[in-house]
């Protein structure tokens, strides 16, 4: 019976730090940084392509655009992503966008909304691409779920830049020819 009381104290205590994390920790922040050996503007062009999203985005399976113009402010779509055999739907709402420069994201879903920030400075010929992520969680027990998930979310977010580094290192595709018009006499 003494033992059942300090098992029972036990789950109590933790149960309480477990609640008492997430009250502390409203929400977490990562930030991760490349450096891609490509100019801005072809760095822009691979990240944007839908067809490159699954090469760099890790889970990606999908978008649909719900409402509004498809890469400008205000446009709203459902993003398909799926991970250890989960299926996840997230909302994704375009607050701010300049082509080449920065984009401006916010991610909504049951459990937890995520800002996202994609900045991209040229120089020499080289791109950085930094991201911000502040993710918090709908809920004590998102928020408190979440506050034990920064290094792994820091960790997924440095595998997507990462991979997207090679997929725009590694490009070959003419984002930017110029038809060719026929001459006529």
């Amino acid at each position: 019976m003494k033992f059942l009381k300090y098992l029972l104290g036990l789950v109590l205590l933790l149960a309480i730090i477990f609640i008492a994390k997430g009250l502390l920790t409203p929400s977490i922040s990562c930030e991760s940084q490349i450096i891609v050996d490509k100019a801005a503007q072809e760095s822009w062009a691979v990240m944007s392509d839908k067809s490159n999203l699954p090469k760099w985005i890790k889970g990606f399976k999908s978008t649909e655009l719900v409402s509004g113009t498809e890469n400008t402010v205000g446009a709203v779509s459902n993003i398909y992503i799926e991970e250890n055999g989960d299926k996840l739907n997230m909302q994704e709402t375009i607050n701010r966008i300049r082509p080449n420069e920065l984009l401006d994201l916010t991610f909504t879903m049951d459990f937890m909304d995520i800002q996202y920030l994609m900045t991209m400075v040229e120089e020499n010929g080289k791109t950085t691409i930094k991201t911000t992520t502040s993710t918090s969680g709908n809920g004590i027990i998102a928020k408190s779920i979440l506050s034990f998930m920064k290094s792994a979310m820091k960790k997924q977010e440095d595998e997507n830049l990462e991979n997207l580094k090679n997929i725009i290192e590694e490009n070959t595709k003419n984002y930017f020819s110029i038809p060719e018009t026929v001459m006529t006499k």
